[in-house]
């Protein structure tokens, strides 16, 4: 029986996505006659799902029209999740050494969840992650505490035992929600900041120090 379960984002936190997601929202603006934004920008769109990115880079688009981009940046991003993208330095040799300790790894995420698995296995194929949700019709994004609930069904742990990474605010609160350790990450799209104003149980700075926490 594994020791421990940790559960991390995607986004932000084990991939480095922000330039491939920014291209597809930018290519379906485009499509449709808005205006792009910088890439960079996309830091503080990103983290609650296609649909909320959709609405944040384009507030003036009614429902028909976002369910258009949204349509078009699936197509596009589904072709094109690999391009920039590139998990964060530490985070393989992280991930290999918790399975080398025998601690559960799993993935919850606001994207998409066939996104969210293919992404998984292209960067990560030899890390035996005992679940890899994602957003899906049925069940409420982050950080309605959901997702974890759904992963605790799949890998029954303690929560004493579980801990949620994340580099937002949102993961914090569905940790908090979820009623387990949540532990902030620096290196991902938003500011440490936010994670102290989310009071985060733990901030680290580099994969590494998440070893030390388990310890």
């Amino acid at each position: 029986m594994k020791k421990k379960l940790i559960i991390f984002d995607l986004d932000g936190t084990l991939v480095n996505t922000i330039d491939d997601l920014g291209a597809a929202c930018n290519h379906a603006l485009v499509e449709l006659g808005y205006p792009p934004h910088p890439i960079q920008s996309y830091r503080f769109k990103v983290g609650n799902g296609v649909r909320k990115l959709i609405e944040r880079a384009a507030p003036d688009a009614d429902a028909t029209m976002q369910a258009r981009l949204l349509e078009i940046f699936r197509e596009y991003y589904d072709d094109h999740s690999f391009d920039n993208s590139t998990p964060y330095p530490g985070i393989p040799e992280l991930l290999e050494e918790l399975t080398r300790r025998e601690v559960a790894v799993a993935v919850a995420t606001n994207k998409y969840e066939s996104a969210a698995k293919k992404i998984i296995d292209h960067f990560f194929p030899t890390i035996p992650f005992v679940a890899v949700m994602g957003q899906v019709s049925l069940r409420h994004p982050k950080p309605d505490p959901s997702i974890d609930f759904a992963i605790l069904s799949a890998y029954p742990t303690p929560k004493a035992e579980v801990m949620h990474v994340g580099d937002s605010a949102v993961d914090i609160e569905t940790a908090r929600r979820a009623c387990v350790e949540s532990v902030g990450v620096t290196w991902g799209f938003r500011p440490q900041i936010e994670l102290r104003r989310a009071y985060a149980d733990h901030i680290i700075s580099k994969p590494s120090e998440l070893l030390s926490l388990i310890d």
